[in-house]
């Protein structure tokens, strides 16, 4: 190796180490919740992945004084750290879609076993140069076994990325597709550039790839806690005042802006009797219902928590009819939801619709859709 290819190869991945060191230390004491101490474990691991993989150009190249144990010892840990930062970002994936899999901790720990298998391998590699060795020269090879270093660790990448697009691709999706579809993107740019530096080793691509994807992720994962609710897993208030006001103001001749305020009907009776763990499932199932009712809207749309057990439905549409159309799917899909959870207690809504004037501020416009909801109240009363 060249003392300029060297330098070049450490200075990609100190800058690799150092951005995702500050994704860590932006990371630290935001949330407590297990899926965020799976995001930091996740990119401890990458930054020791990083430092390996350093620690192994700068022995193999002859910079440092280093013996052929010690250059040894450094891909073993590069591999293994890998595997790790695969499997964690596997669980991370998993966590954050508060999918099945993860409320079963047998599941989860069978789901480890590939790191222990792959570890053994990796002792065993020590002895037996199946996987990889270094020569009494210092040259470093590849050994029969050298496509298991892939596959195992990239299995849980390609596990992960294959449950994403199946969730994407479901109809009655609970979570929003946006940040799914973000989330499906993560494993492709490492994934790509393992298989870059698998055919070409000395192209240092994997470091920045894999710094780059945590930045991504790392965004995304901050735009979630200020735009969305926790609970329901759609837009909150504020992300629904954003998008009222650009929309507002950028509206075309032909485009009408749309509310639907919607209110869940009897919600305190529902805490009262049942506890608060059912309420929030009532909340959770009306999100849903929403969800799925508005998937067919054309155009940009945003579905909101407003506060307590109201939510909105903002869009933009050519039409007044369409509103009237939604409508009709939120409670045909509600009836749907609760029919498919065999919820304990009756679950219906009241919504009421108005349309942006020039001059309508979002408050106003919630107001008149508010009147509209109380008198759908009053009529369900007098029914």
């Amino acid at each position: 190796m060249t003392t300029g290819y060297v330098n070049l190869y450490v200075e990609i991945n100190l800058f690799s180490l150092v951005l995702v060191l500050i994704i860590l230390r932006r990371t630290q004491g935001v949330s407590r919740m297990v899926e965020q101490k799976t995001f930091m474990m996740g990119i401890i691991s990458e930054m020791v992945f990083f430092v390996a993989d350093t620690m192994g150009v700068l022995i193999g190249s002859r910079t440092i004084p280093g013996s052929n144990s010690a250059l040894l010892i450094c891909k073993t840990i590069y591999f293994f750290s890998t595997a790790m930062m695969c499997f964690l970002w596997f669980l991370y994936f998993e966590y954050l879609r508060e999918t099945l899999f993860i409320r079963e901790r047998r599941k989860v720990r069978l789901s480890s076993l590939g790191i222990w298998i792959f570890g053994l391998l990796l002792i065993g590699n020590i002895f037996g140069k199946y996987l990889f060795y270094v020569e009494p020269d210092g040259s470093y090879h590849r050994g029969s076994l050298f496509i298991l270093n892939y596959i195992l660790p990239y299995s849980y990448a390609f596990i992960v990325w294959l449950r994403l697009v199946v969730d994407i691709l479901k109809k009655d999706n609970r979570l929003s597709r946006k940040p799914q579809i973000l989330l499906a993107l993560f494993p492709v740019a490492p994934g790509i550039s393992g298989i870059i530096q698998f055919f070409y080793p000395r192209v240092p691509v994997a470091c920045v790839a894999m710094s780059l994807a945590t930045l991504v992720l790392y965004l995304n994962w901050t735009e979630q806690l200020i735009s969305v609710d926790p609970l329901t897993n759609i837009s909150n208030r504020k992300q629904l005042e954003l998008s009222f006001k650009q929309w507002s103001k950028s509206l075309g001749e032909a485009e009408k802006l749309g509310i639907l305020l919607v209110d869940a009907n009897n919600f305190k009776h529902i805490n009262d009797t049942y506890g608060h763990t059912q309420g929030d499932i009532a909340l959770i199932t009306i999100a849903d219902a929403l969800r799925l009712g508005c998937k067919d809207i054309v155009g940009k749309s945003v579905i909101a928590r407003y506060g307590g057990d109201e939510f909105v439905v903002l869009l933009i549409t050519d039409s007044e009819r369409v509103c009237d159309e939604i409508k009709e799917q939120i409670n045909r899909s509600l009836v749907e939801m609760v029919s498919r959870k065999d919820l304990p207690f009756g679950l219906s809504v009241s919504i009421g619709m108005a349309v942006f004037r020039e001059g309508d501020s979002l408050r106003g416009l919630i107001e008149r859709a508010d009147e509209a909801m109380y008198r759908e109240k009053e009529q369900r009363k007098q029914q």
